[in-house]
């Protein structure tokens, strides 16, 4: 694997400074690549789409694509509360590049961004994306969404909204499901090492990232031993 390029930006602070919606979001967007080929892509680029392609452009990097964690607008551009947030609209229309999406997540993409389905490269469970030479491995992580998706690149997790720091993603929102999510976090992402670092979504903890193992410690969402106490905690029943 080539030499790994990974940049975290926080909307806000390192983008979308103007935008105050963006800061009370506190979306982090995700740049990965390979730093001898200059290639890379973007993940959930939002809020600030010039903003980020500049930051690419100072970094000397060549955008191939976009990955899209989960169709909600603070993550992929859209209508939300009353707002409209920028996202791979605008993308297109400044460089258009392949979007890559989980398969289950394709249509609600497709409603969120008012994108054709041509944008699209849909993905299944376990598929791999070479960027250059860096393969980055997209894990499929139902729970906030049906479609949600992981990234794992080297000892790096690109968790979206699957998992925080502190927390995970509501399952209260359309699409969501607490069971799922309960699954995703006890088996799908068990299976990972407590050395892969976590990057989240959103920065909702005192610090951006932590290894698996620290939120296996201190993360209330990886503590609950049971499915039952899992549904009681999440305000619905088991099945």
């Amino acid at each position: 694997m080539g030499k790994l390029y990974f940049q975290q930006w926080l909307a806000g602070r390192d983008f979308g400074q103007k935008d105050m919606n963006a800061a009370q979001m506190a979306n982090f967007v995700y740049a990965i690549g390979d730093a001898d080929t200059r290639e890379c892509v973007l993940v959930d680029p939002a809020w600030d789409v010039d903003g980020l392609l500049e930051q690419l452009e100072s970094d000397g990097m060549r955008l191939v694509g976009a990955l899209a964690t989960h169709y909600h607008p603070d993550h992929v551009g859209g209508s939300m509360f009353g707002i409209h947030v920028e996202g791979l609209q605008r993308l297109m229309e400044k460089q258009p590049v392949p979007v890559h999406v989980q398969r289950e997540e394709a249509n609600g993409m497709r409603h969120v961004t008012q994108l054709s389905a041509s944008d699209f490269v849909q993905h299944d469970a376990d598929d791999r994306l070479e960027v250059g030479t860096v393969r980055i491995r997209l894990l499929h992580t139902p729970g906030h969404t049906p479609g949600s998706q992981c990234f794992l690149v080297a000892d790096r997790l690109v968790a979206g909204d699957t998992l925080f720091v502190q927390g995970c993603g509501r399952v209260d929102l359309p699409g969501g499901d607490a069971g799922e999510m309960y699954r995703t976090l006890t088996q799908r992402l068990a299976k990972l090492p407590d050395n892969v670092l976590l990057y989240p979504g959103h920065h909702y903890a005192d610090k951006p990232h932590s290894t698996l193992g620290d939120a296996r410690r201190t993360n209330y969402a990886l503590q609950v031993q049971t499915l039952d106490d899992w549904m009681r905690l999440m305000g619905g029943s088991s099945f």
